[in-house]
């Protein structure tokens, strides 16, 4: 049965055909590879192999017992957990090109393209970007939606998110970002309880504070939306954008810290504000590409080391330019040692961390993705070596030449609760082309009815 499938594999993509996940059975080998568990107690196992059986891990290591498993070749590629995304923005995804610096800035312009869009809009945004998270070895998001203009919004990002086949929260939110009106109270709780703990994509609550903090009944507004999430058992993930210091300090006064929080941008976030977010258990969401680019300031990680649950975002596919984790780490990476003028200061590994098991906690997730450990769910990413950028490498720790030099194009297999979304490089079931012909007319469309 191996060496059927082994060579099925290989005949499709010598044709260049996608494998079809309806081919792969309940039990799958993964054999050869150089598997980067991110589980300190397992490490890495050079010429490993990962057992999966119904979505589950059920064993790493040598020589396992497979059975009639079904086998994926990863000789001479790099096994590792998908990347956990810990915050994004994925509707707008139809917006890329338009944040212009100067000549267009983020905020603006994507509250006026917000206000025009539909929920078939809607839906392509977050499909599209869910797709391209997906190609780029990206396994889980925290999408903060905060544009549910329509119970119909609601509807097609979680039905998009759903028919991407990655595992998210979708942070329900409203479009008022002046924050003087309420979410839609009744879809939020009907859209929580409909929900079972099994389903990929789950519901928390995109929250937002009130920007005039004597504002007793915008407080009181927010404060109903924040007790439901509670009494629902549902995460939570609140900006503390721009200048975050009175916003923390709202956050620390009223009590509102707990591990079901996650706190986002946190920028310049002070010694004693970050250690109460430890304090309380919650957790940070850091986003270096977007945080630069809006012009929040730099994003140097050891200032955010006091807090222990943290992990880092895309924060929007088009904001961030495309939605890649490596050049995430790549920024991070460097801020950290151009803000310290010190080249040994970055830990690649750690940063690696951060990217898959890191994101993991900062979601609640841990117990379910983000390393490579029997019993957690099969989201991981295969990445191929034999290619042009990262061609060079003679061996040892890998961690380095992926943080440095590795892309999207380079992850050849992706697997989200053991189900195969992307093999040989090529999304599994998706007709590209189709894609990115409706995304491109819905983009095309959407700007126009914001002109008008």
């Amino acid at each position: 049965m191996k060496s059927r499938f082994a060579f099925l594999v290989l005949l499709l993509g010598a044709l260049g055909e996608p494998v079809n996940a309806n081919d792969i059975p309940n039990a799958i080998l993964i054999q050869a590879g150089r598997v980067m568990t991110m589980d300190p107690a397992l490490g890495d196992i050079e010429n490993g192999e990962v057992l999966i059986h119904d979505g589950r891990i059920v064993a790493v290591g040598h020589n396992l017992d497979a059975g009639d498993a079904q086998v994926i070749d990863a000789r001479g590629q790099i096994v590792l957990p998908g990347f956990v995304d810990s915050h994004n923005h994925l509707y707008v995804t139809l917006m890329r090109g338009q944040f212009r610096n100067q000549a267009g800035q983020f905020f603006p312009i994507s509250t006026r393209l917000a206000a025009a869009m539909t929920p078939k809009d809607t839906y392509e945004a977050m499909h599209l970007g869910a797709l391209e998270l997906i190609s780029g070895g990206i396994t889980t998001t925290g999408d903060f939606f905060d544009n549910v203009r329509t119970p119909a919004h609601a509807d097609a990002a979680i039905r998009a998110l759903q028919q991407s086949g990655l595992r998210a929260i979708l942070f329900y939110g409203g479009p008022d970002k002046t924050t003087r009106h309420p979410i839609d109270l009744d879809q939020f709780q009907s859209l929580a309880r409909a929900q079972t703990a099994s389903e990929l994509v789950q519901l928390g609550l995109a929250w937002r504070l009130p920007r005039d903090r004597n504002d007793a009944d915008n407080w009181a507004m927010r404060q109903r939306e924040y007790d439901t999430a509670r009494r629902l058992g549902l995460p939570i993930q609140v900006h503390v954008s721009g200048e975050p210091g009175p916003m923390l300090d709202a956050l620390i006064a009223r009590d509102y810290l707990y591990p079901g929080l996650t706190v986002v941008h946190a920028t310049d976030a002070s010694a004693t504000q970050l250690l109460a977010v430890e304090k309380a258990g919650a957790s940070l969401a850091l986003t270096p590409i977007s945080e630069h680019r809006v012009g929040y300031g730099v994003t140097p990680l050891a200032r955010f080391a006091p807090v222990k649950r943290q992990g880092l975002g895309i924060d929007g596919n088009a904001l961030a330019g495309s939605a890649d984790m490596y050049a995430t780490l790549r920024l991070a990476a460097l801020t950290w040692s151009g803000t310290e003028r010190n080249e040994r200061a970055p830990d690649p590994r750690a940063l690696l961390e951060l990217a898959t098991r890191g994101g993991a906690e900062a979601l609640g997730l841990s117990s379910v993705t983000g390393t490579l450990t029997p019993g957690k769910r099969a989201d991981l990413q295969i990445v191929a070596i034999d290619a042009i950028n990262l061609a060079g490498y003679g061996g040892g720790d890998p961690a380095a030449l992926l943080v440095y030099s590795a892309r999207p194009e380079n992850v050849r297999t992706v697997l989200v609760d053991g189900r195969v979304l992307k093999h040989q490089g090529e999304l599994v079931g998706i007709d590209v082309p189709a894609l990115l012909r409706k995304a491109q007319a819905s983009a095309s469309q959407l700007l126009q009815r914001a002109v008008d």
